[in-house]
């Protein structure tokens, strides 16, 4: 008889990966720092962006809203301060760094027994509940 198995999603499948694979950083202490790490080299990928490649732009003011503006309407008055794209390099540079810090929050995960996708699915109800009022 053939066993019918439900597949995995990409997050589980991602997370399981992640616990067969991380071997040389598998203490919390060394999980959390290396999420920090990779968290560090994001950050310096994409200020490499700017700096090195120019193919983006941030031009950071004060965010400026109207004396009328509603709170629903926020959103139609702020910038992300960000200009043009990313271009082949910078996103196949930051896709990777991005990816490693996926890697260590998976594994920081694992190690403390939580499920990755639960927790999202979790955070994506709180968002579509609470909408602009979540505060983030």
């Amino acid at each position: 008889m053939t066993e019918v198995t439900k597949p995995m999603s990409t997050c589980h499948d991602f997370q399981k990966n992640v616990e067969e694979n991380l071997v040389r950083h598998f203490s919390i202490l060394d999980i959390v720092s290396k999420f920090q790490e990779t968290n560090a080299r994001v950050n310096r990928a994409l200020f490499r962006a700017v700096t090195d490649c120019g193919c983006i732009k941030i031009d950071a003011s004060k965010q400026v809203l109207p004396d009328d503006c509603s709170f629903e309407d926020i959103r139609n008055h702020v910038r992300s301060h960000l200009e043009g794209q990313l271009c082949e390099n910078c996103r196949d540079v930051l896709e990777a760094e991005v990816g490693q810090n996926l890697f260590y929050l998976a594994g920081m995960c694992n190690a403390l027994n939580l499920d990755l996708e639960e927790i999202i699915h979790k955070e994506s109800q709180r968002v579509a509940t609470l909408g602009i009022f979540h505060l983030r």
